[in-house]
């Protein structure tokens, strides 16, 4: 998947420079790369590698670290003045997407969807949104409201995982 050699962790970086590296990954989240450092991480040699790793730690979490993590996640469109909550990566992905620019109408039907999903699921719409456009997010937010909690709870977990996978690809160290 990854073509290049993935060094920095052999090369004996500090512990708190790699946990302010990786910390993004998966959004306000600094116990996935915290606990990544108690895994022999010499043996990580590309991005895949540590793709695999950090989605095993995700994965091996308990349930209340798993929601923990999908509440780090910022709802998707916010008016600017939330936007200093948003990490680079998470601005990046949704400008790219073009949140930053909705209309009126769109930004009262993305917060109306937003606040009846969290009001439902108790936990922000993820979803991975580089390459998509607003419409095609209003879409899945609108279809993804009326599941139940358990499968809106493993698919936030996926998308998750979506969005770590390419914030780890453009990682650059």
């Amino acid at each position: 998947m990854y073509n290049k050699t993935f060094k920095f962790l052999s090369q004996k970086m500090k512990e708190k420079k790699i946990i302010n590296l990786l910390k993004g990954i998966y959004e306000h989240s600094a116990w996935v790369p915290e606990k990544l450092l108690s895994e022999n991480i010499s043996e990580i040699k590309t991005k895949e590698e540590l793709e695999l790793m950090m989605k095993k730690i995700v994965d091996n979490s308990t349930e209340t670290e798993k929601l923990k993590l999908i509440k780090a996640h910022p709802e998707l469109g916010k008016k600017l003045q939330k936007k200093e909550k948003l990490t680079k990566f998470s601005k990046e992905e949704q400008k790219s997407a073009g949140l930053d620019q909705c209309s009126d109408e769109e930004f009262e039907i993305l917060t109306n969807l937003n606040n009846t999903y969290r009001s439902k699921f108790e936990f922000p719409f993820i979803l991975a949104v580089k390459g998509l456009n607003k419409n095609q997010i209003i879409d899945n937010l609108n279809k993804r409201v009326n599941n139940c909690k358990s499968v809106e709870f493993e698919t936030a977990i996926n998308e998750i995982h979506k969005i770590a996978q390419l914030r780890i690809k453009d990682l650059t160290y």
